[in-house]
């Protein structure tokens, strides 16, 4: 790669400082929701032990991903309008002040509230990290570019399940919010030192389609996590169906605004949309597979959350060395060459899981499971990303960044509220009035009577994630190979 990057009127000797900036919180926004997912049955002792449903704690991550999922249309073009650091730094100081407030709180409806706020921080920083990959990579260099942001996801994966189990084990949840205080100051001072500012482009703010938008995921994302809840009443379908006509009125308002939140012109490029398509079904993947995990992992056969995140060591150690390799691979060659094997390796894994979950398994053939999802993981996070930006002209990188990254995180949403309503649905298929008995689902193991029932309910949970990345495996094999492919390798 060249020394030095010229961007309209702006030169930077080098764009890796910029980008290394920016990851630190990019790893922090991982790192809280994989830490999230190993907390959840501490969490739900804690502030929540007297119930039987899962879906309440659920709603801990499940509110998280709405607030960051409704804004990133928008926010993507606010990077656009006052600068990708401007509003970095502005959802930096959001996302860091709401992990106080995280771990600070006394009841689960608190907590549940701090995390709103937490992702609306996440949501204003996401799409500037891509944007910034737009704006200082040349089309033929991204590669290498989003094969740090996949080794990102992949030291993350490892970091957050570990230090969160640590931290549950030694000085208790509330610290796995706590953390990210110092690791926000730092990456504060970062962003202001070594990241640029950007040439401003002026767009108007289609309010309409922020509203309609919110309304159809509110609804929809309502509608599946209380589902089972209320018994999936008359009214809890209308909440959906209403969501899913909502949806559709967005799209053809996006269709007469003068300047919208969701460009369709972008959908030309196949591979944006296909990469899109991909994204979703791995957001909703990734996401939901973690919850019944865990709790098998920690109630089924007892481990406590450090020596089950000590589970995903080869996923993440795999996946954070192979990444770069990949990303660097992808400059040169067809993305499906990577993304096809990618994504059936992870589905796979998922399945595999799924067979294994009971209480007779050793667990060394976990590890194993866990190391073949890392492999795949490797040709699925930076590949996927970088094929949909690839081919967009900077004017909307932060439109282009805002819509995958809705994309990802709207399917996050959905797979946590699916996860949810799946699992509580097969516990009480496996275990008949488990929901109503005295007691709750907390921390420890549980007695061994019902540990078969219970096992076989969150494997079958599991089930619903390895499907959905199958659809992923069908539809990145309608990709097209770029023309703007590297001739020589690119480094940092």
């Amino acid at each position: 790669m060249s020394a030095s990057v010229t961007t309209g009127s702006l030169r930077v000797k080098s764009p890796w400082p910029a980008l290394w900036a920016l990851v630190i919180g990019f790893f922090m926004i991982l790192v809280d929701t994989t830490i999230v997912s190993v907390a959840n049955p501490a969490i739900k002792a804690a502030l929540d032990p007297t119930t039987n449903n899962l879906d309440n704690v659920v709603w801990v991550t499940s509110a998280y991903l709405l607030t960051y999922a409704v804004p990133l249309l928008v926010t993507g073009r606010l990077g656009d309008r006052f600068g990708p650091k401007n509003v970095y730094l502005v959802g930096l100081v959001i996302f860091t002040g709401a992990s106080l407030w995280c771990g600070l709180s006394d009841s689960l409806g608190m907590l549940i509230a701090a995390r709103a706020v937490q992702g609306l921080g996440a949501a204003l920083m996401t799409p500037q990290t891509m944007s910034v990959i737009t704006r200082l990579f040349p089309p033929q260099n991204r590669g290498a570019a989003m094969g740090l942001w996949g080794a990102t996801a992949g030291v993350a994966t490892l970091v957050g399940p570990l230090a969160g189990g640590l931290l549950v084990d030694g000085p208790g949840w509330a610290w796995i919010f706590f953390v990210n205080v110092p690791v926000g100051i730092i990456a504060f001072i970062a962003a202001v030192v070594l990241v640029p500012k950007f040439p401003t482009h002026k767009h108007s703010f289609d309010i309409p389609g922020v509203i309609v938008s919110a309304a159809a995921l509110f609804l929809i994302v309502f509608g599946l996590q209380e589902g089972d809840h209320f018994d999936w009443d008359g009214w809890i379908w209308l909440m959906i169906v209403a969501g899913v006509v909502l949806l559709v009125v967005f799209v053809l308002l996006q269709r007469r605004t003068k300047e919208p939140l969701v460009p369709l012109s972008l959908f030309r490029d196949r591979n944006f949309s296909v990469a899109n398509i991909g994204i979703a079904t791995v957001g909703f993947s990734i996401t939901s597979m973690t919850v019944p995990l865990m709790f098998f992992l920690q109630l089924a056969r007892g481990l406590d959350p450090t020596h089950a995140a000590l589970l995903m060591i080869p996923m993440a150690v795999l996946s954070g060395v192979l990444s770069p390799f990949a990303g660097r691979l992808l400059d040169r060659t067809d993305p499906r060459f990577l993304l096809v094997p990618g994504l059936l390796l992870v589905s796979v894994s998922i399945f595999l899981f799924a067979w294994t979950m009971n209480a007779d398994t050793p667990m060394w053939v976990y590890l194993i499971i866990s190391g073949i999802m890392g492999i795949g993981q490797a040709g699925m996070w930076g590949p996927l990303a970088t094929t949909a930006n690839r081919n967009l002209p900077p004017r909307l990188a932060g439109a282009g960044s805002g819509i995958y990254n809705t994309t990802r995180t709207v399917g996050s949403v959905v797979g946590s509220a699916a996860i949810a309503a799946l699992m509580q649905s097969r516990l009480t298929a496996e275990l008949p009035g488990a929901s109503t008995h005295s007691g709750g689902f907390g921390s420890g193991q549980l007695p061994e009577q019902i540990v078969p029932q219970f096992s076989a309910a969150m494997g079958q949970s599991m089930l619903l994630p390895a499907a959905a990345l199958l659809v992923g495996v069908v539809a990145v094999m309608f990709m097209q190979r770029p023309t703007n492919l590297a001739t020589s390798p690119s480094t940092p």
